[in-house]
């Protein structure tokens, strides 16, 4: 797999991402709103689990420049691309990549170095399908991004519970209609669960969910108002646009907190 030849404008131009050619899974929009979704403490160390090219995790260090950033990726392609976008953004004092599988069992996940307890901070865009609803991509990379074998999301979330040290927090988006799925997930190992859909427009149903949860807490679930994307005349409404730089609006908080 060949990366285009020119790296791709982040948040703004805040990153210089090289990602996979067209047609491969790439980070865009869903990327975006990721790496804004938690605001880690100072000197926070955040985890991106399933980085891919490390769009989400990079993000978060430019956002927030005390927090230290592991990019945790299976694919050796992507982690060889993660590892160059972390060098060609000059983040290597507080970026690194380790190359593991997210669903391995915990004793190879540890010895890849996803210790217990690692993280004060998980963001993660699991993989949206699973083998039991629909088939795959003919294209192989999209095909592994996005596709679990039947109760992946299950043991990814599992996967992202044990590197997280207790009290903290865990960001990730998924498809809307996966709400029930990831609350099963989370149900025992975190509280304090707060939902925020995303919609493409306000009058059509929720595509995404943003969600946030606290490692150990019991606190309630809470549903909040929702994200829209785009306005009546097709543009980005200025909270969406505002989470497409490096820096939101004044005013505009992150998209769940």
């Amino acid at each position: 797999m060949s990366p285009d030849a020119e790296p791709d404008l982040f948040l703004g131009g805040a990153l210089r991402l090289h990602q996979p050619p067209r047609g491969a899974h790439r980070a865009g929009t869903d990327a975006a709103l990721l790496a804004h979704l938690v605001v880690p403490g100072d000197g926070a160390l955040v985890c991106d689990v399933g980085a891919g090219t490390g769009a989400v995790g990079l993000g978060v260090a430019r956002l927030h420049p005390s927090c230290r950033v592991v990019l945790v990726e299976r694919e050796p392609d992507l982690v060889a691309l993660a590892a160059r976008n972390v060098r060609e953004n000059e983040l290597d004092a507080r970026a690194r990549v380790i190359a593991a599988d997210v669903l391995a069992p915990g004793s190879a996940r540890h010895a890849a170095g996803l210790t217990p307890g690692l993280a004060d901070v998980v963001v993660t865009n699991p993989p949206f399908f699973d083998t039991r609803r629909g088939r795959p991509s003919p294209n192989p990379e999209k095909a592994c991004a996005h596709t679990f074998a039947s109760g992946g999301l299950e043991t990814w979330l599992r996967t992202c519970t044990d590197l997280l040290r207790p009290g903290g927090r865990l960001g990730l988006i998924h498809r809307a209609d996966a709400l029930p799925d990831c609350l099963d997930a989370l149900r025992g190992r975190f509280g304090a669960v707060a939902v925020r859909p995303v919609h493409a427009r306000a009058e059509r149903p929720a595509i995404r969910i943003l969600v946030t949860a606290v490692k150990g807490s019991r606190a309630p679930l809470r549903l909040l108002p929702p994200l829209v994307l785009q306005a009546a005349d097709g543009r980005f409404t200025p909270e969406a646009e505002a989470l497409h730089r490096a820096r939101p609006r004044a005013g505009s908080a992150p998209p769940s907190q």
